[in-house]
């Protein structure tokens, strides 16, 4: 079978499009046919080793040399244990480890695969399990959003972004979206009440408070995080710079004490009840999946590319088979 394989860290050029073995599932495992996957910012720092939690899976070499985590497809075979799925069936799910979905064939366990809804296409199925989930443990999990409450979504421009601005207005917060310039207009079509460039303001330093902050691309102190909150507000971050991820993890839960803030890093769980609950809030036309551009798979170097230039408005597809 085909698959984009990678032997380095590096850019998008050490990405090749190879003939690999086609992979047999174990006992509880599915073998699927990947019909479309995703692109996740997991997929660029897995490609970079940067930052430096993204090389959890090897040091200085990746382990698994598959990119990849949302995939949909039809089953082809079933391990002799795996009694949940059948051979035709539709599915789509987030690969364990976050790897192995760039490419034609792969294996999963049953238990993080889900029937894929009838309303949604391959593509639109492969958008969800990774970007939603996290979107949802965030707004609805974490937030617990009242109607009127002040949120801001930084990276709001991006897959779990353009998800998280959508659930936010739909539990009726006032909603500041925060990415580039070139995603202003994108984030206000999402629903967004307010957008900043963040390329010319801080949010930190202007002076607004917010009641939830759900950050995807953190890079900033977190004593500056702190002084964004109100009173009793709660700032979860999701990814971003090392430096970042470790002052909120040693320092937030001390800094905003006094004041009942709460700081911390989102412990995403994957889980196929809220993959559906979400694809269930699209068939109920609450929220829409954004798909931004496809590519093939021997494109996935480019769609990387494109993904870590922040040109990215949602989501992106690689569609595996025709």
């Amino acid at each position: 079978m085909k698959a984009i394989v990678y032997t380095k860290y590096g850019s998008p050029d050490v990405l090749q499009l190879q003939e690999v073995e086609k992979p047999t599932p174990k006992d509880h495992e599915v073998l699927i046919k990947v019909q479309a996957a995703s692109v996740n910012l997991s997929d660029w720092e897995g490609l970079r080793g940067k930052p430096l939690y993204a090389r959890i899976g090897g040091l200085l070499k990746p382990n698994n040399q598959i990119l990849g985590s949302d995939v949909a497809g039809r089953v082809e075979a079933v391990g002799r244990n795996a009694k949940q799925f059948q051979p035709g069936d539709a599915v789509f799910g987030l690969m364990q480890g976050y790897n192995g979905g760039f490419a034609e064939y792969v294996c999963a366990p049953e238990k993080v695969l889900a029937l894929k809804p009838a309303g949604l296409t391959f593509e639109e199925a492969a958008v969800f399990p990774q970007a939603a989930v996290i979107a949802l443990q965030g707004i609805r999990d974490k937030g617990q959003l009242q109607p009127g409450q002040k949120v801001l979504i930084n990276g709001a421009g991006g897959g779990t972004g353009s998800f998280a601005v959508q659930l936010a207005k739909l539990y009726g917060a006032e909603v500041t979206g925060v990415d580039n310039t070139g995603k202003l207009d994108f984030m206000r079509s999402l629903g967004a009440d307010h957008v900043i460039d963040y390329t010319q303001e801080d949010f930190t330093k202007n002076g607004q408070r917010y009641d939830f902050i759900l950050d995807l691309v953190a890079s900033r102190s977190v004593f500056a995080y702190n002084r964004a909150l109100n009173s009793h507000g709660n700032y979860y971050m999701v990814g971003g710079s090392m430096v970042s991820m470790l002052q909120v993890l040693l320092l937030g839960s001390r800094i905003g004490k006094a004041e009942g803030k709460n700081v911390r890093l989102l412990v995403v769980r994957p889980n196929t009840k809220d993959l559906l609950f979400m694809t269930g809030l699209y068939e109920a036309r609450k929220i829409v999946p954004v798909i931004d551009k496809r590519f093939s798979l021997r494109e996935v170097p480019e769609a990387l590319r494109y993904l870590g230039a922040g040109h990215a408005k949602g989501k992106i597809v690689i569609t595996v088979a025709q």
